[in-house]
């Protein structure tokens, strides 16, 4: 039976101190939000969100707020593992989590992934990961030189999910996926026989960046009974305002032709009364297949809207514009 999930998975980097030290209380109401705004929500996190940070939070302020580890779906990227803190300032992604106390380090292997499930259970607490799967394998295989230590590194991700399956055929979590920002992996994984039960693509298919191998794979999935989760629909805040795009800083000057579309873009939601917010989140949830959004937020405000993001409509008109000024593929065939 294909996994069934609510329009909105709740991202959680923001409980890691992504881009900034979030307050205690700003990530008590965030989870409280989750709570309000979905009956039984599913919260997507990973070892490496604050080297764990995220997790150990989600299961403390979960805790706090009395809820029922039955009222809630956790899903857990793994192949990141907590470590103690040697340096100044954490190793594994420099400039991107604050006010840090751990580090974190890549452990893609059989049991190294075994071992991020367990302690990714024992940071959560009372609560722990019913969706499990690989985080960035594109980074680990990315990393290798060609040759045999590519050939290696793919076989480690393979016997990690060796591992997960087997987690799955215990009954000790419900299903298994991959998160990937490169969808070629994903496609690769898929390819070779890996069983998966569900993907989260990131960067790869927005109303910015749709191009036709994404949508013919998408549909490939869909066809198969694989579960889509659209991710960074945002490229990271960039199309709604922000400064990253893609996890770096971009300016007019670095990046002229991101700001041009991203002007015009903003200038069309402003004629026709939507958000941009609106406009990426209904474009990316348009593919079949694609069940929801991973959704993150550091203004617990913001929730409601994310949201009613994937609930308001936007006119048909809209979408005519933005293929009319070039800004959208005129051949998309989902709107």
């Amino acid at each position: 039976m294909p996994l069934t999930l609510p329009p909105v998975v709740f991202g959680s980097s923001a409980l890691g101190n992504l881009y900034e030290v979030v307050p205690d209380d700003t990530k008590r109401e965030i989870v409280a939000q989750w709570m309000q705004h979905q009956a039984h929500p599913v919260i997507d996190s990973a070892g490496k969100y604050g080297a764990g940070l995220s997790l150990e939070n989600i299961g403390r302020f979960l805790k706090e707020l009395g809820v029922d580890p039955g009222a809630v779906r956790i899903s857990n990227k793994l192949g990141w593992k907590r470590i103690p803190l040697a340096t100044d300032e954490p190793t594994f992604e420099t400039g991107v989590w604050f006010g840090l106390g751990h580090d974190a380090v890549q452990s893609i292997s059989h049991d190294g992934i075994l071992e991020c499930y367990e302690q990714g259970n024992e940071l959560l607490g009372d609560y722990s990961a019913q969706l499990v799967s690989v985080h960035d394998p594109d980074e680990y295989l990315a990393a290798a030189d060609f040759g045999e230590e590519a050939a290696r590194r793919y076989e480690d991700v393979l016997d990690a999910y060796k591992a997960l399956v087997g987690l799955r055929e215990a009954g000790e979590v419900a299903r298994v996926g991959v998160g990937s920002k490169d969808w070629t992996v994903i496609k690769r994984l898929f390819d070779d026989g890996v069983p998966l039960d569900w993907v989260m693509l990131a960067n790869s298919f927005t109303i910015l960046t749709h191009p036709p191998e994404v949508i013919g794979f998408l549909e490939q999935l869909d066809k198969a009974g694989v579960t889509i989760v659209n991710s960074a629909v945002f490229h990271a805040g960039f199309l709604t305002g922000g400064r990253y795009f893609d996890y770096q800083v971009v300016t007019p000057e670095s990046h002229p032709r991101l700001f041009e579309w991203r002007g015009r873009f903003m200038a069309l939601c402003g004629k026709h009364g939507i958000s941009p917010a609106l406009a990426c989140c209904r474009f990316a949830l348009s593919p079949p297949g694609v069940a929801a959004l991973a959704l993150n937020t550091s203004n617990p405000r913001r929730v409601a809207e994310n949201v009613a993001c994937v609930n308001d409509p936007v006119p048909a008109g809209f979408w005519q514009a933005l293929k009319h000024e070039g800004l959208l593929a005129g051949d998309y065939p989902y709107l």
